[in-house]
């Protein structure tokens, strides 16, 4: 039995009372990838904000898709109280390989081999598990929550408008794919647009992605291989001489890995679709590029094969920036929805997850009464502007990558880009511009670790109170609550008479 905020209670700690139910929703979640699911987890947390998350597959996602999750998503999935089950499970990207092409022209050969997240960057580790296990643990946190949050799937947006209700003005309307004939209405405070990159919120909303494609066609595919290659327990970027470029993960569980391939590039109006690309042509074009290595696949597990391209919208929310000053935002959109880019930095579940991270807690704390609703205006300003900086980012590493280097130096590009820009891919490197709840840095001198705008940086302490070793930033939990962190000065632990017990008193 252990006492929580509202008294003692007996059984799992981490399964909180349920709410009673509630007839209206404040909240409507479109869509169940990963920037749903963390904003779902985030507000189940709140019984007294109801929430609602729809999503028109059938079920939850199985296998496939983004494995990639950078420091700053664990250390996020620490705020939610799971990220040692991820540690567990996960293959822990410790080092990265670069092979090019031989200096004397026979085969390959590595470059370096160099780590892959530098000292002191983040507690966490850089790590590779499938995003069906990372919906799992977020869908097991909404299931343990107050509101007992599970989503409801099969169901498909066919009309969302914004109307004049002073309380619940935006209306979505959804075809019940499981029962013939059938729709239903929701009434909603604010809806959230995670509905993928053909989303149809955004499509509501009248905006689009915009961008250009690079014309390069790519496959990718998880399989049980044998192979000669020396570096196949390692993240690997390989550069051919004729054959093109590959990218080598290591998948959890120490059997696959996944293999994102380069294939040739594409003509005038021609999609991917069009070059009716197979996991045998996926196998032969891997085994060129690794020649002289062999490689045997024995199953593949997953594959597809994908146009690299790199598009954002103008707009994360329905507020046009001239009536910013008149309006508030009612809905949003994040993830895929707003912003699209190739996988093989693997940034886009974790740019995703932090869409939501930033706008979860400004919903919560507007519908808690705890802030102005004018914060709101702050989600698309901020998340725009890194999803921005994301789209010139991934367009310069897409093209190093599948560049074909004429001497060492040229060759050398991509690798450098790739350590120069750790910290960013790490997820670390976000800093918001001063806002109504971020300061200018007047006083940075005072915290010279602590970057003003960007995420809390954890160090080791031990509690004065029990001497435990702990991380100071787990302290830091997804639940609401504010928290005011103090710094004294060497020997300062509270005494009367210091400066901390003043600063405490008043």
């Amino acid at each position: 039995m252990q006492y929580h905020l509202n008294g003692f209670r007996a059984g799992d700690p981490s399964v909180q009372e349920a709410a009673p139910g509630k007839d209206t929703t404040d909240v409507l979640i479109i869509g169940c990838g990963p920037a749903g699911l963390t904003l779902a987890a985030q507000l189940a947390a709140f019984a007294q904000i109801s929430t609602r998350i729809v999503e028109r597959k059938s079920g939850p996602l199985q296998i496939g898709q983004a494995d990639g999750v950078a420091c700053r998503s664990i250390e996020m999935f620490q705020a939610f109280g799971f990220a040692e089950k991820v540690l567990k499970e996960a293959y822990w990207v410790n080092e990265v390989a670069f092979w090019r092409p031989h200096p004397e022209g026979q085969g390959l050969h590595r470059a370096d081999r160099i780590q892959d997240v530098e000292d002191d960057l983040s507690e966490m580790p850089h790590v590779i598990l499938s995003q069906a296990r990372i919906h799992d643990f977020y869908l097991e946190v909404m299931r343990n929550s107050a509101q007992r949050l599970e989503p409801e799937y099969n169901r498909e947006l066919i009309e969302l408008t914004r109307t004049d209700d002073p309380e619940y003005p935006v209306t979505a309307t959804f075809k019940c794919l499981d029962q013939s004939d059938s729709s239903e209405t929701i009434r909603a405070r604010y809806v959230v647009g995670c509905d993928g990159a053909r989303s149809r919120v955004r499509r509501a909303l009248g905006y689009s992605l915009k961008g250009e494609a690079a014309r390069q066609l790519w496959g990718v595919m998880d399989v049980l291989a044998i192979t000669d290659f020396t570096d196949i327990r390692l993240k690997c970027a390989i550069q051919s001489a004729e054959h093109g470029s590959i990218l080598i993960i290591p998948r959890e569980g120490g059997y696959l890995v996944r293999m994102y391939i380069e294939l040739d590039a594409l003509h005038g109006e021609e999609r991917a679709a069009d070059r009716n690309v197979t996991s045998d042509m996926l196998i032969q074009k891997a085994r060129d590029i690794l020649a002289p290595y062999t490689l045997d696949v024995k199953e593949v597990a997953w594959w597809s094969a994908y146009e690299i391209g790199q598009r954002v919208c103008d707009s994360f929310d329905d507020v046009p920036d001239d009536m910013r000053a008149h309006d508030i935002p009612r809905i949003f959109i994040a993830g895929d929805a707003c912003h699209t880019h190739s996988p093989k930095a693997g940034q886009g579940m974790n740019v995703s997850m932090a869409d939501t991270f930033n706008l979860g807690w400004k919903l919560a704390a507007v519908l808690r009464g705890q802030s102005d609703p004018a914060l709101l205006h702050s989600y698309s300003q901020e998340r725009q502007a890194k999803a921005k900086e994301l789209i010139e980012f991934d367009r310069n590493m897409a093209r190093l990558f599948s560049a074909k280097p004429k001497t060492a130096e040229e060759a050398a590009q991509f690798q450098s880009y790739f350590k120069k820009h750790g910290r960013y891919t790490a997820g670390v490197e976000t800093r918001y511009a001063p806002s109504t709840v971020i300061g200018d840095d007047a006083h940075q001198a005072l915290a010279t670790g602590q970057s003003v705008g960007m995420r809390f940086h954890s160090a080791p302490v031990i509690r004065l109170g029990d001497g435990k070793r702990m991380q100071l930033g787990h302290l830091l939990k997804a639940d609401g609550r504010w928290r005011l962190l103090a710094f004294a000065g060497a020997g300062d632990m509270g005494q009367t008479g210091g400066i901390l017990r003043s600063f405490a008193r008043n």
